[in-house]
């Protein structure tokens, strides 16, 4: 895997290396603004790739998102993200999972992606100790119905008690059924949905600032559409699978298109794996 972007002496020595092609000229950028200790091409450690999707230190809260699209645009293929995904997806997947306090998914994704509790790794241990976090985030399920299965791992054998993010009118027995099986079910609404901006405000007030969101695309447009998502981790497939398939956000559209600010993109296999940053935080 190669850094493209920060460019950085590392970078610019392998493209010096590279054999000649038209490329885009970029600024360099000052040690200051990106990792001490740049990796070289080929396979980053955990480490390294902890260092590099690091939160930031300043905000009280910061959500950010992972997702994977291919070139055309679609978010998963047969109902599923994996079969436009790599490896290296994979393993920076895992990272971001690592790094977070939170995990908030929707309900539909539990259910199409066979969701299990996040698990402790011991490469992470001693990162997530340092930083004052337990073994392992919890994960937090958004549902207004409470439709769940829950005599599911996900909240049968979880490491952190699972959370549900639900509306204040849930149904009753659906509430009663959550807490049975061990879930906290917390209130992030007035009516029976959630709201994405309270959600993120719920958690928070937890001690769960570092949260990630891995949609899906429905979530992922209401976190949109309410202006609380700070960061979009996007991995770009060099696949192509024409169809009928999500977005990563699928709702209603803005009336003004949100600006993003690219932060980094690495690159492997064709797949590149970019950070968006918020211009401007709306929290």
């Amino acid at each position: 895997m190669r850094r493209l972007f920060p460019v950085t002496d590392e970078t610019s020595r392998a493209a010096a290396e590279a054999p000649a092609e038209a490329t885009a000229e970029a600024p360099a950028r000052t040690s200051a603004e990106v990792p001490e200790e740049v990796p070289a091409a080929g396979t980053w450690s955990l480490d390294a790739l902890a260092d590099a999707y690091a939160y930031p230190t300043g905000p009280d809260v910061w959500l950010r998102a992972n997702m994977v699209s291919t070139l055309d645009g679609a978010a998963q293929h047969d109902g599923r993200s994996q079969p436009i995904s790599s490896d290296t997806d994979m393993r920076i997947f895992g990272t971001l999972r690592a790094l977070a306090d939170v995990i908030v998914v929707g309900a539909e994704t539990v259910r199409q992606e066979g969701y299990r509790p996040a698990r402790a790794r011991d490469a992470f241990a001693a990162r997530r100790k340092a930083a004052g976090q337990g073994p392992a985030p919890a994960v937090a399920v958004v549902s207004a119905s409470l439709d769940l299965d829950f005599a599911l791992p996900l909240f049968t054998e979880p490491l952190v008690p699972t959370l549900v993010l639900t509306g204040a009118t849930a149904p009753p027995e659906r509430v009663r059924a959550a807490r049975a099986a061990g879930a906290e079910v917390l209130v992030a609404g007035d009516g029976a949905g959630v709201e994405t901006g309270r959600a993120v405000r719920v958690l928070a007030e937890r001690g769960l600032k570092r949260q990630l969101t891995e949609g899906g695309p429905r979530l992922l447009a209401q976190f949109v559409a309410d202006g609380v998502l700070d960061e979009l981790c996007l991995t770009l497939s060099p696949m192509l699978t024409s169809g009928h398939a999500q977005r990563i956000a699928d709702g209603p559209g803005l009336a003004v298109p949100d600006r993003f600010v690219l932060a980094s993109i690495l690159e492997e296999a064709g797949f590149l794996f970019t950070q968006y940053r918020r211009k401007q935080r709306h929290m």
